[in-house]
């Protein structure tokens, strides 16, 4: 009996104890790189010279329109490579 006792008492005992203390709160702090939108001004597209010719144009007016549509295009994909580059 006395040992029943004993361990009911020890038992008791137990529960007297004190609960485990709570996990300390931290606060971190995170860097992270965020997505930000870009804000360049939009690049127009020219009006291509070839744009304009006909079919009963002289081979002479459409080279030369589509040499001069070349340098367009060239010039108009360095804007835009400026413009992108802008943003990065």
């Amino acid at each position: 009996m006395r040992l029943i006792l004993l361990v009911v008492l020890a038992g008791l005992a137990g529960c007297a104890a004190k609960p485990p203390a709570e996990p300390e709160t931290r606060i971190v702090r995170v860097e992270v790189p965020i997505e930000v939108p870009c804000r360049t001004k939009e690049v127009a597209v020219p009006p291509w010279a070839a744009s304009g010719l006909k079919a009963d144009d002289s081979l002479e007016v459409k080279v030369r329109a589509l040499l001069a549509e070349r340098r367009q295009r060239i010039g108009y994909e360095r804007e835009l490579l400026a413009a992108n580059e802008a943003c990065r």
